[in-house]
């Protein structure tokens, strides 16, 4: 899939189609990888990768860069194509000066999970069928592919692309998923429960921000947590009260827009579940509005933004037609 990939950025590149790519780059290490932008084809053949760590989501990175002179490549995944949608719909992407090439992707990799297995200097890891064999500094390990899944990627909602000008390899469909499960086991607890669970998680919280700056649905000029006007201005939590206030009001902030891509909790450094909080909002729009499901086109009105005589206002009894 790399070398079709790169490929396809060069005769991109080469015909005029595009004037940069935005994919990823491997770092110091052979699973740390971040997205770059590529300007040729020496740069391509150099750095470009794509394999079991390529997780994240390119699609916020193209607020700035749709933004610049020229047309960019962007290489998205099928979540990844949702938050664009999402940026296209709130109007901070431009369209027009981006060609997507869809690709498919398989499930990703969680470097912490192979090192919560014990397995450390790790130099190389690759798929053998259902096992991985990781080369490290100390030996060969191996452990099952099911383990070391990312957990954005075990409960994906969707392996069809929802926007593409082309797509590498075929599409897929959308997904039966599982993914409110873990939200139904936490609506079961009790009130005392569920907050001294959310207490626990949260309080590991170093207030890095790596949550919202990764975030999609995150793309404010001035983000309130970052006003010094705002009154809620931390570089650290100074309480409990405010290691709450951060994430609750960032979900609410992202309420129905939010796609369930997973970026937030991919990228916590504290590996907080904070992708709970967002499908505990996106499980609750669909019961009491219906099936919604963010990203999935540019043309439809959330159901947050969209008041009809039908919604449901739970907190509000009346009786409507009469005078």
């Amino acid at each position: 899939m790399q070398e079709a990939m790169i490929e396809k950025a060069k005769q991109l590149l080469a015909d005029g189609t595009v004037n940069r790519v935005i994919g990823w780059k491997r770092g110091e290490f052979a699973y740390d990888i971040t997205p770059a932008v590529f300007r040729n084809a020496e740069e391509l053949e150099a750095d470009f990768v794509y394999d079991d760590f390529t997780a994240a989501n390119v699609s916020k990175y193209l607020v700035k860069e749709s933004a610049k002179e020229g047309k960019i490549l962007a290489f998205l995944k099928p979540c990844d194509t949702y938050s664009f949608n999402q940026l296209t719909k709130e109007h901070r992407v431009v369209r027009d000066n981006v060609y997507i090439v869809g690709i498919p992707s398989e499930g990703k990799l969680d470097i912490e999970k192979i090192k919560a297995k014990g397995i450390s200097g790790v130099l190389s890891v690759e798929r053998d069928g259902d096992t991985l064999k990781i080369e490290t500094v100390y030996g060969t390990e191996t452990m099952p592919v099911s383990e070391a899944i990312s957990t954005k990627c075990l409960s994906c909602k969707s392996k069809k692309h929802v926007v593409y000008d082309e797509l590498i390899g075929e599409d897929g469909d959308v997904i039966a998923s599982d993914r409110f499960d873990m939200v139904e086991k936490l609506e079961n607890m009790t009130a005392k429960e569920r907050y001294e669970f959310w207490r626990e998680q949260l309080s590991k919280c170093i207030r890095c921000n790596a949550c919202r700056n990764v975030c999609p649905a995150c793309t404010c000029e001035k983000c309130v947590f970052d006003n010094p006007n705002s009154g809620v201005e931390n570089k650290a939590a100074s309480d409990s009260f405010e290691e709450n206030m951060f994430h609750i009001i960032r979900a609410f902030h992202v309420a129905g827009r939010c796609t369930d891509c997973g970026e937030c909790s991919r990228v916590c450094p504290q590996n907080i579940p904070l992708h709970l909080l967002n499908r505990k909002f996106i499980k609750d729009i669909n019961s009491l509005y219906g099936e919604y499901q963010a990203g999935e086109d540019t043309t439809s009105k959330a159901p947050l933004t969209n008041y009809t005589f039908d919604d449901c206002e739970a907190s509000i009894v009346h009786e409507r037609g009469v005078e």
